[in-house]
């Protein structure tokens, strides 16, 4: 199958470049290149280019038949999007209607979106699922929301098949050790401790932020955020499933990926810690506007309808692939 890959040099994007081309699709990137890096599109043809920008769409739709697309193109930080909302609409909302707008002009039925967690807000029970009130807290989500919404509504007037998948927290890196995370600034919580924890061991030669924790009086156990964190690969596999379920199953549907546990802040940094063999520096700060307390989620639909599970759903390893990838990339 040709699979156009929107932000395929992003880190989960290029990850699924790989897993799509080792699965024997074709895979075709999509990129702007503004956070990706075209070092990390490993398989494929890559073309630079906008969402905003509806003569690079059409062009690329022209020259390429597409059978199917997996939208990853989007800004996703929550600060930023607290404080520049209009970037989030403009690209993750108008950019994926001109996606649309040419999916639907090139005849193209077929969408798998790259959704979030940030849908639902501030919890009103855990595990979240899918029937869970979508009442997002920040601009990302709203967008992310908003978009989920788009793909129904083409649902019904135009017949697109779509796909939402729903990440909780990404996390972990490539097994092979090819691809990791390369975000700047890089605000993920998993590669920030790590990164902490080399600039601590060696400052001049891995230079790095001082780590600090947002917020540790949330109503939790230990006062830190909770989050359900998922290995990369496994986002990927669900992706895979994804195109197999479209086949069999026309219409708009939304999955849930996720554990089903959370880890604390202070349960990250202490993982990471046992992996490192080390204590690692950090500050407490006040809390970061748009951050809920707790996020986990309930996968049991995805599970059941895209048979699909995580194969990496322990934190150590998640952390460890990491470290591995940050001691052997010490330029990332």
């Amino acid at each position: 199958m040709n699979v156009l890959v929107c932000g395929g040099a992003g880190f989960i994007g290029s990850h699924m470049v790989k897993a799509l081309a080792a699965a024997g699709h074709q895979p075709i990137t999509y990129d702007n290149l503004s956070t990706g890096h075209r070092d990390a599109v490993l398989a494929g043809e890559f073309v630079q280019g906008d969402l905003l920008h509806t003569a690079d769409l059409a062009a690329l739709f022209r020259k390429h038949p597409i059978d199917l697309v997996m939208h990853f193109a989007a800004r996703s930080l929550v600060g930023e999007s607290m404080h520049s909302p209009e970037l989030y609409y403009a690209n993750n909302v108008t950019g994926t209607h001109h996606l649309l707008e040419a999916m639907r002009t090139a005849g193209v039925q077929r969408i798998v979106f790259s959704s979030t967690a940030a849908i639902f807000g501030n919890p009103e029970y855990t595990p979240i699922d899918e029937a869970h009130p979508k009442a997002p807290i920040n601009p990302y989500g709203r967008t992310k929301w908003m978009i989920e919404q788009m793909l129904a509504d083409y649902a019904g007037a135009h017949g697109l098949d779509s796909v939402s998948l729903r990440y909780f927290n990404a996390a972990g890196c490539d097994p092979d050790g090819e691809l990791g995370e390369r975000h700047d600034p890089e605000t993920h919580l998993i590669p920030n401790i790590l990164r902490a924890a080399l600039a601590s061991q060696d400052p001049d030669k891995h230079p790095a932020p001082a780590l600090k924790i947002f917020g540790d009086d949330y109503d939790t156990p230990d006062g830190t955020c909770l989050r359900d964190y998922i290995h990369v690969t496994d986002l990927c596999a669900a992706h895979l499933c994804a195109i197999e379920f479209l086949q069999a199953n026309p219409g708009c549907h939304a999955f849930n990926l996720g554990n089903g546990q959370g880890f604390s802040v202070k349960e990250v940094l202490k993982t990471a810690e046992d992996v490192v063999g080390f204590t690692i520096p950090h500050t407490i700060e006040a809390r970061r506007p748009g951050d809920p307390p707790v996020l986990v989620a309930s996968a049991d639909a995805a599970r059941e309808q895209l048979g699909w599970k995580p194969e990496r759903a322990g934190l150590e390893g998640i952390v460890r692939s990491v470290w591995d990838y940050l001691r052997s990339n010490t330029s990332s």
